[in-house]
């Protein structure tokens, strides 16, 4: 039960920390969720005292990361790039660790052997693209860095997964071997990536071949796509093969499948994509968390002084790394395709880009608290050193690139993007209106529509008060002429004036207060029907035949039906008249109202469904037209409209789905 309670606390606090990044985004998100995983530490409960286990830690956690970053690698570019991925990813990692290992050891000999010293150098290589991503939102950060740091945060992190279990080996045997430390890197490198390979060309097989034959079956192919980066890992590992490169390349075999099965597993890929987001992010922020829950623990465990010599160590580390890194590609050991004029920017924003996180800090929980069955003396040093490198970084990071990078320039505002929306769905509703006949089909369709538009809405109660004032007036002046004009009798009016004004449709309603509202209106209106029936139809008494009640109720029906249709022509009319971009969604909701009212005296009549898919792609077909339109007229940028039909395609498939 505290183990339970423990996830739920670590993953309620990443909830926490992104709600809070997503209010004040000018942090990075890691610092967040590490003081939130500080904060959570402090609680008074045992379900914060964490024992991690290495190697659960990596299978869980540190493989499903890698197989996701995999997976979303374009394998054109891998292939067109090989070579100076292998530079910055592989080569710069090795050369990084024996360096700073190296000067670590002279500097600190009796404190750390060349293994100790190459066991943390290989902890603190490995960079996070995601951590970079999160300090440059809203920058324009030049295509060539971007790719290069995102293609090197994949690779090098399994080059110093695979680094580090070489200096762990060597510190446990008390000797080391350069042939055969070379050779074993060979076997485990090379030989986790072949075997993931296949095992990756298996499972896309197998994959295939169910939904080949079985068509889209998500609930099957997508538990097989999450569980897939557990059990490569788990039988590389067996296989004494690196785990995490043969997720790795599973992960990009697999991004060969999405390619060519852009179109042919819709449903399946949106799914797939989705879950592996919530799962990335998840993870991700579990990691950072776990490091503020830990920090306190490895921080009372570590003297004043002591701590001063941490901190000393590790910003000499990060300076040393960083000085590699730009002069790796000042001096062009790496070719990331930078011109001649901005090669010293570039130079200087791939080593600022050198940003360290989740798989650092992975790698610093996942050293073992035992080794030769005597306790790990180090361990808790190395997190530490590997948290202080983590957080250097991120604050360099945070100052040097918003002075070194102009803000993301974008061809409209998000409030613009807002307003064309609802000019977009508002025209294919007046198409609608125009063009097709007046139906519970279209009431529904145009229902629907409206629904586009409420998450990008702020909705005002005053205004939606305001607006079902001015309709209930025009539905009372609708009764009032249809009276006049003999259509209906006064005790009718009177009567249907009553039920209106006791209907509790007229405040607005969400989700289960609407559902109860309409379930109780309706139980209402079974009382209220049989109370006024013989008023109106004086020829049924007590003793009067079921049938006879049964035709008295429906005639009721279609009379109150029909001065409903009426009614909601007269105030749809109305509403159309006062409709802006300002205004929509209360004037939906106003609709939504008179189209439930409606509803509630119809539910008995069939719908016909195929009409209604017929005028849903109609409608999407209309705010495509229009989009097109105004683009073409020069009303919106390229960069809108292609955000505009973006959000309209997504909606047609949510629709869409909701049909099956």
């Amino acid at each position: 039960m505290a183990l339970l309670l423990g996830i739920i606390l670590l993953l309620t606090t990443v909830v926490v920390a992104n709600v809070i990044h997503l209010i004040y985004p000018k942090i990075p998100l890691s610092i967040y969720q590490i003081i939130a995983g500080v904060l959570l530490a402090s609680l008074p409960t045992t379900a914060t005292d964490f024992t991690m286990h290495p190697e659960i830690f990596m299978m869980v956690i540190i493989a499903p990361l890698m197989f996701n970053d995999g997976q979303n690698q374009s394998f054109t570019y891998l292939s067109r790039n090989f070579r100076s991925i292998l530079s910055i990813a592989v080569v710069l990692s090795l050369v990084t660790v024996i360096i700073a290992g190296t000067i670590l050891h002279l500097a600190m000999p009796q404190t750390f052997s060349f293994t100790l010293a190459f066991m943390l150098a290989a902890i603190i290589t490995p960079t996070d693209a995601v951590a970079v991503k999160s300090i440059t939102t809203g920058m324009s950060v030049p295509e060539n860095v971007n790719g290069a740091l995102e293609y090197e945060s994949l690779f090098n992190d399994a080059s110093g997964i695979v680094l580090l279990d070489l200096a762990l080996a060597s510190y446990r045997s008390g000797d080391f071997s350069v042939g055969h430390g070379l050779w074993i890197f060979v076997y485990v490198f090379f030989g986790g990536i072949i075997f993931g390979a296949i095992m990756g060309l298996l499972l896309i097989k197998l994959r295939t071949q169910l939904m080949r034959s079985h068509v889209d079956i998500g609930s099957i192919v997508i538990p097989i796509n999450v569980m897939t980066p557990i059990v490569v890992y788990w039988l590389a590992e067996e296989l004494h093969f690196s785990g995490i490169l043969a997720v790795v390349a599973a992960g990009v075999v697999h991004s060969i499948l999405y390619n060519r099965l852009r179109l042919t597993s819709t449903k399946v890929q949106m799914a797939t994509t989705t879950t592996w987001t919530i799962i990335s992010d998840a993870l991700n922020g579990l990691v950072f968390v776990l490091l503020g829950v830990l920090l306190p623990q490895v921080l009372r465990s570590t003297s004043l002084p002591n701590l001063g010599r941490l901190f000393v160590i590790s910003l000499v580390l990060y300076l040393i790394m960083t000085l590699l890194r730009y002069c790796w590609v000042r001096f062009r050991l790496v070719r990331i395709g930078s011109a001649n004029d901005q090669l010293n920017r570039d130079s200087i924003l791939m080593a600022i880009g050198g940003i360290h996180g989740t798989i650092t800090l992975s790698l610093a929980f996942s050293l073992p608290v035992m080794i030769n069955h005597h306790a790990f003396a180090f361990r808790n040093s190395m997190i530490l050193i590997a948290a202080i490198v983590i957080l250097i970084s991120l604050l360099v990071g945070a100052i040097v690139f918003p002075l070194m990078l102009p803000a993301k320039s974008q061809s409209y505002t998000p409030e613009e993007f807002h307003r064309q929306l609802i000019a977009t769905i508002q025209y294919a509703i007046n198409q609608l209106r125009t063009q097709t006949e007046d139906s519970r089909e279209r009431a529904i369709v145009i229902d629907q529509l409206s629904t586009q538009m409420n998450q990008y809405h702020q909705f005002n109660k005053q205004r939606f008060t305001q607006l079902m004032s001015r309709a209930h007036k025009v539905e009372m002046q609708t009764l009032d002429q249809l009276n006049a004009d003999g259509a209906i009798s006064d005790r009718e009016a009177a009567m249907y004036a009553h039920f209106v004004n006791r209907s509790i449709f007229r405040s607005p309603q969400h989700q289960l207060t609407e559902f109860t509202s309409l379930f109780w209106h309706r139980l209402k209106w079974h009382f209220f029907r049989k109370r006024h029936l013989r008023s109106y139809h004086p020829d049924i008494m007590p003793a009067a035949s079921h049938k006879q009640t049964v035709q008295a109720i429906k005639q009721q029906r279609q009379a109150i039906l029909k001065v409903l249709t009426i009614v909601n022509n007269n105030v749809d009319e109305y509403l159309h008249s006062v409709e802006n971009t300002t205004n929509a969604n209360e004037v939906a909701m106003v609709r939504r109202v008179f189209f439930q009212q409606k509803q509630l005296f119809s539910r008995r009549q069939d719908l016909d469904l195929d009409m209604i898919t017929n005028l849903s792609i109609e409608a999407f077909q209309w705010e495509h037209s229009f989009v097109q339109e105004r683009l073409a007229a020069g009303k919106l940028s390229q960069e809108l409209a292609n955000a505009l039909n973006e959000q309209i395609s997504t909606d047609e498939l949510v629709y869409s789905q909701s049909l099956d």
